[in-house]
């Protein structure tokens, strides 16, 4: 089973970033397909895929809307995707996305 989480800070604040919408897609015949959208809460996080859902090995999207929401954030970047993949039975896999305006990176989490 494999769960999917995300954590959002802005380093230029050091502060997490509430209120981002953040998707979750996986690619299907050369199309991406969501699956589902949160907003990140207090803290930046978001739970994509809950520990136990029944992810399949493949490509994963996660995409951060930067301008949309209640939390838009002031930038460079409208949005950020991350493209990552996962095989057969990867646990838990988090994806945290490190921003400031002209800038961002990614690693991955635990």
């Amino acid at each position: 089973m494999s769960s999917i989480s995300t954590h959002v800070l802005d380093t230029a604040r050091g502060l997490p970033v509430a209120g981002i919408p953040v998707s979750l897609s996986v690619l299907d015949g050369g199309t991406w397909a969501p699956l589902t959208a949160e907003l990140t809460d207090a803290d930046g996080r978001a739970t994509l895929a809950k520990a136990g859902s029944t992810l399949t090995a493949g490509r994963y999207r996660v995409l951060f809307t930067l301008e949309a929401g209640p939390a838009a954030v002031q930038g460079w970047y409208p949005e950020v995707s991350i493209v990552i993949d996962l095989r057969a039975d990867s646990g838990h896999s988090h994806v945290p996305l490190l921003l400031s305006p002209y800038g961002y990176t990614t690693y991955r989490g635990s």
